[in-house]
């Protein structure tokens, strides 16, 4: 007799509502950002920087993520994670349009810190807040959310080139991101979940399908880190204790760190190698990173089903494959269209990485409710803090192309460790 498989409940209104909310959070934190990054050739030029003094200002920013971001958890535990993220969205856009004016580089670098600070402690709000979210529907979402992000940076990347292309100010652009996106994120907050995290009410139809669901969620969804099940999972942790449970938040911060490292050179060094080595337009080097992010949000959209289906492992293996091959053959034989095409690759491959880290390491067991969360999370900044000198340093020593040689490797590393990531997914039968 074949097993059928048991489909979940349909999530209230309340929840669904929520699911939009949650999104459109999401795409603010990646349109605000990526409104300044078309920005970066003019800024690098305005400012007389070499290639290594802009790379250690933009490092300001994960700088600020690392300082303060293990604050995320206990903020969010205080205020929620609702209050948390649109708080932070605010605070990274005044963050960004502070760097944006700078009139030189200790004020960029400023900018770039406040902006990382806030974004750091966004960004595990928001994740905290969807991860909440996804438990309610008892079924992958979360790749769905990061999806939509990379849609708010295709946009505001959109903006930022068409701003600069057009001529306008750098101030009046961004001031106008600035109150858009915001307003956008003070909207959604009356939407977003009542109640502290991992508190649903009991006797509200959701905490059949939330709460008091989480530990079948998380078999349904293929089980915490190691891809295994909860029952094996706490006999993983008996057997190896402290030194397993770290060891697999150590793989999951090097996946996640090499997600970011790809997304940091998208964001800090796409369009600068396109106009300078390559010799493209202002608005033709602005598509890298178009590409990027629009690649990857065709991999977020698709990765829920696939992640469902194949496991995280198995497609986070091939997403690493894709890294690099990607832009390895881009970098080998440089072209415009070439570097374009690279940098979509890349985009495609680490679609599925930082949120298939962050829900593996939301279930590591022996961590408070967040905490391996919010270590993930802040971790993952390393790629991003480590990115900016260190290309630059090699673009000043040797050249731009050679730096971004960083790319491909990684794709190396996400193969190395995506060993810790869930298997194929298992639902239960009735």
């Amino acid at each position: 007799m074949t097993a059928t498989v048991a489909a979940p409940p349909r999530p209230s209104v309340a929840v669904r509502r929520a699911r939009v909310a949650v999104a459109a959070v999401f795409f603010t934190n990646g349109a605000i950002f990526a409104n300044l990054l078309p920005r970066y050739p003019a800024i690098k030029e305005e400012l007389d920087l070499t290639n290594a003094a802009f790379g250690l200002a933009v490092a300001a920013f994960p700088l600020g993520a690392l300082i303060f971001g293990l604050t995320a958890g206990a903020l969010i535990r205080r205020f929620r994670s609702s209050r948390v993220a649109v708080a932070g969205t605010i605070v990274t856009a005044l963050g960004i349009l502070l760097a944006g004016v700078a009139p030189g580089w200790g004020v960029l670098a400023a900018g770039m810190f406040l902006a990382g600070t806030a974004d750091s402690i966004t960004d595990v709000a928001q994740n905290s807040h969807g991860l909440r979210v996804q438990r309610l529907y008892r079924r992958s979402i979360l790749n769905s959310f990061h999806a939509v992000w990379c849609a708010g940076a295709v946009l505001g990347s959109i903006m930022g080139a068409a701003a600069a292309e057009l001529g306008v100010p750098s101030a009046v652009h961004l001031v106008v991101s600035a109150a858009l996106f915001t307003a956008v994120a003070l909207v959604c907050y009356r939407f977003l979940l009542p109640g502290d995290e991992h508190d649903e009410p009991e006797d509200s139809p959701e905490a059949a399908t939330g709460a008091s669901g989480d530990a079948a969620a998380g078999a349904e969804l293929g089980g915490g880190a190691s891809g295994i099940t909860g029952t094996e999972a706490g006999a993983a942790r008996g057997r190896f204790g402290a030194l397993a449970k770290y060891g697999i938040l150590g793989a999951l911060v090097l996946i996640a760190a090499s997600g970011g490292l790809v997304e940091d050179a998208g964001s800090s060094w796409a369009a600068i190698y396109l106009s300078g080595s390559l010799e493209a337009t202002a608005f033709t080097a602005g598509l890298g990173f178009v590409a990027l992010q629009g690649m990857q949000f065709v991999g977020r959209m698709l990765g829920d089903g696939l992640v469902d289906r194949f496991g995280q492992r198995a497609v986070a293996r091939v997403g690493g494959l894709l890294v690099l091959v990607g832009m390895g053959l881009a970098l080998a034989f440089p072209s415009i269209p070439g570097t374009i095409v690279g940098f979509g690759a890349a985009g495609l491959g680490i679609a599925t990485l930082i949120p298939a880290a962050m829900h593996a390491a939301d279930e590591v067991p022996g961590f408070r409710p967040g905490s391996g969360l919010t270590i993930v999370s802040w971790l993952l900044r390393l790629g991003f803090l480590f990115s900016p000198p260190v290309v630059g340093a090699i673009a000043d020593a040797a050249s731009l192309r050679a730096g971004l040689i960083v790319v491909p490797l990684t794709g190396v590393l996400v193969l190395l460790s995506a060993g810790v990531l869930s298997t194929r997914t298992r639902r239960p039968a009735k």
